[in-house]
């Protein structure tokens, strides 16, 4: 857990035009009870500035960090390029911060203390997340892939072609649709486990926020949503792409390992230095 130190902030430029704040006008008050009422007018509550010590005291990790960072952005209340124009940074250093995993991986980023600070702001100023409006109708839709079946989808043992990281992008895209909610997505990917095995979001979460070919490769939610976009990439007679073709010759017949971790250590002779591929092969 980052340390309650201060935490100097990069600037974020014209803060009153990029993050669009305005105070509740009601103020706060206090329930009523039995011998105390509410007065008949009360001052409204003073906006709190970003600059306040409290938008600068980051106490919470870089995945924490990223975790809101994430849920703002599949809110679909800001698009990537907006928020990153909201708090002052650029694509590079923010898929940098966002590429990484890990309580202080991302500890020096600019975009960890200003996102930080967006959010602190909000919330003292009593700015609460958008949450997606979407159409059951429309959701049941996009996600239906009923009509599709795979082989070994039976005995849950569909090889799969993809490795984590790719799995995590095509997540990742598809929860920036407008039409889609997170919590519909678990729901259908849900639907590959015949024994009633749920994907919650904390699941979807803690997958999303690993990094590497093989890092989640256990993870239901790494099994269940391959199962689903293969599904929808037939339903929508899509091709495959060049990746998933190279996955198939890497790994005929079999697919990549799903039951047994794949992200730990080998053992190998000193002066030897191991490496993983975009594949999630050991190379030396």
């Amino acid at each position: 857990m980052a340390s309650k130190t201060a935490t100097t902030r990069q600037p974020l430029g014209d803060v009153s035009n990029n993050l669009s704040i305005s105070a509740p006008s009601g103020g706060l008050e206090k329930p009523a009870s039995k011998s105390t009422k509410r007065k008949a007018t009360e001052e409204p509550r003073e906006e709190i500035d970003i600059d306040d010590d409290r938008c600068q005291m980051v106490d919470i990790s870089c995945d924490r960090v990223r975790t809101k960072i994430r849920n703002f952005i599949n809110s679909g209340e800001m698009k990537v390029g907006e928020f990153q124009k909201a708090i002052g940074t650029n694509s590079k250093s923010y898929g940098s911060f966002m590429g990484q995993s890990g309580a202080y991986k991302g500890s020096g980023s600019s975009v960890y203390v200003n996102a930080f600070a967006f959010f602190k702001h909000r919330e003292l100023n009593g700015i609460k997340a958008a949450k997606k409006k979407v159409k059951k109708e429309d959701e049941a839709k996009k996600t239906d892939v009923s009509g599709i079946e795979l082989e070994g989808e039976e005995e849950e043992e569909v090889p799969v072609y993809d490795t984590c990281d790719e799995v995590r992008k095509k997540i990742r895209a598809y929860l920036a649709d407008p039409s889609v909610t997170q919590a519909g997505f678990c729901r259908e990917i849900s639907k590959t486990y015949r024994d009633g095995k749920k994907v919650s979001s904390a699941s979807l979460t803690g997958f999303l926020g690993k990094k590497g070919p093989t890092a989640g490769n256990t993870s239901a939610a790494f099994y269940a949503s391959y199962v689903f976009f293969e599904k929808l990439r037939i339903r929508d007679r899509k091709p495959k792409s060049k990746m998933r073709e190279e996955m198939e010759g890497i790994y005929a017949g079999t697919g990549m390992e799903v039951n047994e971790r794949l992200d730990r250590g080998v053992i190998v002779p000193i002066g030897v230095h191991p490496y993983e591929d975009k594949y999630g092969r050991i190379q030396f």
